[in-house]
């Protein structure tokens, strides 16, 4: 494995996830910057139409990104089990299987965004004001979902043979582009939510090129070429086995996000306005439990692969540990800072507060969450992913929508109380997973026991 792979399987556990999980959050960070910068310019140059618009639509289009990134995690696991077990080859079947099945989803993805634009907007309640602009972003969007499956693609299989400096590297440059774009198309050439979407579609694009060019000239530790890029019935399995439970699992998180989005956008335009930045806030805030789950799950897929397992657990603990210390940091940000950051994005004092007050009621989450996703990427990394799909259903169902119904009809009822909606929700998926820990290691230890007779 070359200097530029990071092998997981021996050494520092705590430096192995380090070397990994910095870079995978600096590509987080930048891609959760595409549409906050395009709400910051859109804020500066634009009114609370506007700014609930690409608040609604990003977050649509934030839903399509992870659906996109869940299901390439089935590729990133069975590469990295693969790299454990020392079979280049097969990993090489994988990649291939992987680029032509994404490209077949990204095409069948465009052509059902662009034709339900509308409908998609009905469904999310978006205020009177902002309709016709968020069908209008949305519609312009959804023509790079090719670029973004490619870009989702390229960093997976990196990721799967522990490269998280690429992807770092192919992200910043998109957020380059997107800035300049947006200050282009927006403030100069006053195209409003129009331009914001064309400068992101942009972005991806060159992004993904530049992907291409670089990629070609790394040696991976894996065996492939052209030819491999035909469908593998064995690994189309596999990556199915395991990116489809966990695409279900975010698709329906992500929808009752958006439900969420909804129940406030029937609460006014300020609110909704404020909800949007708030949720921009949040895309950054949720970005730390993000890393500590790929990294996660990078981690166990080829510590598993190798057979072992005791130091995946190691992993998996260590991970966790050094989330939640962060995520105290973060709290106290949210907690108490969530009008100076709101500020960033508007001027409007009334959407600042709306913004603030939502933050308030969710920062809890930020320490929460990060117990919640190690123990996600814990189980995607062993290829266990249906209990992650049974968490993810039933907490967004049965406790995170049913919640923010309540809180928002609670007489004299404010976001922070819907706020409060999430880390109620994530509480839950924390119990449901310790029950799961106790039943596999006991299953382990009894396997064990009965092996020694």
């Amino acid at each position: 494995m070359s200097a530029k792979e990071n092998s997981f399987l021996n050494g520092s556990i705590f430096k192995s996830l380090m070397r990994f999980a910095v870079p995978v959050l600096g590509a987080l960070i930048l891609q959760a910057a595409y549409g906050a910068v395009d709400l910051i310019v859109v804020g500066w140059f634009g009114d609370a139409a506007s700014i609930s618009a690409v608040g609604t639509g990003s977050g649509f289009m934030q839903m399509v990104t992870f659906i996109i990134t869940s299901l390439a995690m089935g590729s990133t696991v069975i590469i990295g089990q693969h790299i454990g077990e020392q079979r280049p080859e097969e990993a090489g079947n994988t990649v291939g299987t992987t680029i032509l099945l994404f490209a077949i989803i990204g095409i069948v993805m465009t052509a059902m965004l662009e034709l339900f634009a509308g409908k998609t907007v009905g469904l999310l309640q978006v205020p009177a004001e902002s309709v016709d602009k968020t069908i209008l972003y949305l519609r312009i969007c959804s023509a790079g979902i090719l670029v973004i499956t490619a870009y989702n693609v390229i960093s997976g299989v990196l990721r799967g043979v522990g490269n998280a400096r690429l992807p770092f590297l192919f992200v910043g440059i998109a957020c380059i582009v997107n800035m300049i774009g947006d200050l282009f198309f927006v403030g100069a050439c006053k195209m409003d939510v129009a331009g914001a979407a064309l400068a992101t579609v942009l972005a991806q694009l060159v992004s993904v090129v530049l992907s291409v060019a670089i990629i070609r000239r790394q040696k991976l530790p894996i065996s492939f070429s052209l030819a491999q890029c035909r469908i593998y019935g064995t690994e189309l399995r596999r990556i199915l086995n395991v990116g489809i439970p966990i695409a279900v699992q975010e698709t329906m998180v992500q929808i009752s996000f958006l439900v969420v989005n909804s129940i406030v956008n029937q609460m006014g335009l300020m609110p909704s306005a404020g909800y949007g930045i708030a949720q921009k806030i949040i895309s950054f805030i949720m970005l730390v439990p993000s890393s500590v789950m790929q990294s996660v799950s990078a981690f166990v897929a080829q510590n598993i692969g190798a057979g072992q397992k005791e130091r995946a657990w190691k992993g998996f603990l260590t991970a966790m540990a050094a989330g939640c210390a962060t995520g105290v940091i973060i709290f106290a940000a949210g907690f108490f800072g969530g009008g100076i950051l709101s500020s960033a994005f508007t001027n409007d004092q009334e959407v600042i507060r709306q913004s603030a007050d939502y933050l308030k009621g969710f920062s809890a989450e930020c320490i929460l969450t990060c117990v919640l996703f190690s123990s996600i990427g814990y189980f995607n990394g062993r290829g266990r992913s249906i209990p992650v799909m049974i968490q993810g259903i039933s907490s967004a169902f049965c406790i995170r929508i049913p919640v923010s119904v309540f809180m928002s009809r609670l007489p004299g009822t404010s976001l922070m109380l819907v706020g409060l909606a999430t880390p109620i929700t994530t509480i839950y998926g924390i119990l449901f997973f310790i029950i799961c820990f106790a039943i596999i290691r006991h299953g382990e230890r009894k396997s064990v026991s009965s092996g020694s007779l």
